[in-house]
This record gives structure tokens, C-alpha cells and sequence, in this order.
């Protein structure tokens, strides 16, 4: 019990369906555009998201594995993103070598599968994913040494990239995905300064140089804010590629961001950010979650 408790958290085995549903939320505004709808094709590209994602959190975990051995505190953040709040390599729950395979059993079964698209499709997406893990590695290093946040402003294009991945698992690369990544790639910097924010503790602990560190926090909250504005401009540019349905998601997501950013503004410290953290990710499923309804109607 305490193994599969273990793999739950490295998986973050909790927040599952969000992953398949950001991906899929760019294949479906492909197919709009480009008519190749198929359930065949919704379950395999769900399952190459799924897949995909995991994978690059495990990475994460297994090249933070000696640094994670550092940390301080554990009833906040890694408690929210970890059900049974452990970190399993630095815990000796997972030993680091069980951790890579799984890694690699995950990356290489989204790579068999993304090889299952038609081509170009296939390669687009392979392209892809490979380059999220090689930003993602980048993204834990990087941050163990800078004074200024290279490792977060191109380590995050990973996330932002992830739903641009799903697009072209039917899609080409073209304006919409292009505006799909300009339109999430700002969330991803204000989510990442979130967790930052929130993770100070531990952070500080480790030496890790992230945005806190860095900024301080007020600083931090002038990044999310900053980012959090270019969201919207951007946005207000990609709801011109998007239906009604989706329209009405996009803006009601804003708005939970905007109180979200309102709230850190007044409160900007660690505890303030982690209330704040799951309005970040509704936001985010109501993004997904209306552009597949949307697409689907």
C-alpha cells in the first residue's frame, strides 16, 4: 500500500484528467479548423497527453531528487500537488533508478503512440515532446545558479507548449497554434510565480534561484501581475480563432484569474499564494474544459 501511495504522488496521480484534457483541448481546435475528428483519434491523443505529462513530472522529480532532500516544509505545496504529501525518491520510497525507468516507460509510450499519428503530424508532436523534456532538465539546473530567470522564462515554454502539442496532432503549425502558445505561455510564467511564492520555504533551503528569491515578494506579485496582463491582451487576440462556447470560458477563466491576482496583491505572501493556487487551475480547466466543449458541440 505504502509503494502504490508512493507512485500515486510521484505521478500527482490526483490532477490525471487535466493533463489529457489541456492536450486535448488543442487537438479539438484543430479538427475544428481542419475537419479530422475521430473518437479513435480523441482516445489515442488523450493517452499520448496523459502519458507525455506524467513523464515529464516524473523527470522532474528524479533531477530535484538530491535538492528535494533539503526541504522544510511539507504541509503545504508538495501536500497540495502530492495526495499523500510525500516526495517518494528523497523519501526512500522510490528508489532513484525505479524512478528514471518509469520515466522512460512513460516518455517512450508516448512516443510509440505520437509515431502512430499520421505524418507530418507524428513528427511535429515527437519534435515537441522531446524538446519539453530537454527544457524541463533545462528549467531544474538552470535555476540552481542564475541572477536572472532564463531557466523559468524558457523552462516554462514547456507547459506552454504542451497544449500546442495537442493541435498538432491534427493541426499544422499555423496562426491558431501559434496563438495558442502566445496565449498561454503568460499563464504559465504568473502560475509558475505562484508556486514559487508559495514554495519560498523550500526553495530558499535548496538554493534554488527562482522568482522569490530573486524578487522578493513583492516582486513576485509584480511578475504574476505583469504576466497575468499580457494574458489578457493575449487573449483577447486568441478569442478571435474560438467559438461562443469557448469565448464565455476564456473570459469567465480571466476573471477567476483577476481575482486570484487581486487577492496576492493584497495578501502577497506564501500563505496568500497557496489560497490563491487552485483558482490558477480552474482557470485553467475552464480554458481546456469549454474549448473541448466548444469543439465537441
Amino acid at each position: 500500500m505504502v509503494h502504490l501511495r508512493a507512485y500515486a504522488d510521484i505521478l500527482r496521480l490526483h490532477f490525471f484528467f487535466a493533463w489529457p484534457l489541456l492536450f486535448c483541448s488543442g487537438y479539438l481546435l484543430a479538427t475544428t479548423a481542419y475537419g479530422s475528428f475521430s473518437m479513435v483519434d480523441l482516445c489515442r491523443v488523450s493517452l499520448i497527453g496523459l502519458l507525455g505529462f506524467e513523464g515529464g513530472l516524473v523527470l522532474n522529480d528524479y533531477i530535484d531528487r538530491e535538492y528535494d532532500k533539503r526541504d522544510t516544509e511539507f504541509g503545504r505545496l508538495t501536500k497540495y500537488w502530492r495526495i499523500f504529501g510525500t516526495r517518494p525518491i528523497p523519501a526512500g520510497l522510490i528508489a532513484p533508478r525505479s524512478a528514471f525507468l518509469l520515466f522512460l516507460i512513460l516518455a517512450a509510450s508516448a512516443l510509440i503512440l505520437t509515431a502512430t499519428l499520421p505524418f507530418p503530424h507524428s513528427l511535429f508532436v515527437a519534435l515537441i515532446l522531446v524538446y519539453c523534456y530537454a527544457a524541463e532538465a533545462f528549467y531544474q539546473v538552470k535555476k540552481r545558479n542564475q541572477s536572472f530567470p532564463v531557466a523559468q522564462l524558457v523552462g516554462r515554454t514547456d507547459f506552454a507548449l504542451f497544449p500546442v502539442a495537442g493541435y498538432l496532432c491534427s493541426g499544422f503549425p499555423d496562426q491558431s497554434a501559434l496563438l495558442y502558445f502566445l496565449f498561454f505561455y503568460p499563464f504559465a510564467m504568473a502560475h509558475l510565480g505562484v508556486n514559487d511564492l508559495v514554495d519560498i520555504a523550500n526553495d530558499r533551503a535548496r538554493g534554488m534561484q527562482t522568482i522569490p528569491i530573486l524578487y522578493d515578494m513583492q516582486g513576485t506579485v509584480r511578475w504574476i501581475a505583469g504576466f497575468f496582463v499580457l494574458h489578457v491582451i493575449l487573449a483577447f487576440i486568441f478569442l478571435t480563432r474560438l467559438g461562443a462556447i469557448a469565448v464565455g470560458g476564456v473570459l469567465l477563466g480571466l476573471v477567476v484569474l483577476l481575482v486570484a491576482v487581486v487577492s496576492l496583491i493584497r495578501n502577497p505572501t506564501p500563505e496568500g499564494g497557496m489560497k490563491v493556487l487552485p483558482l490558477f487551475h480552474i482557470a485553467m480547466l475552464l480554458y481546456a474544459g469549454s474549448l473541448v466543449l466548444g469543439s465537441l458541440v
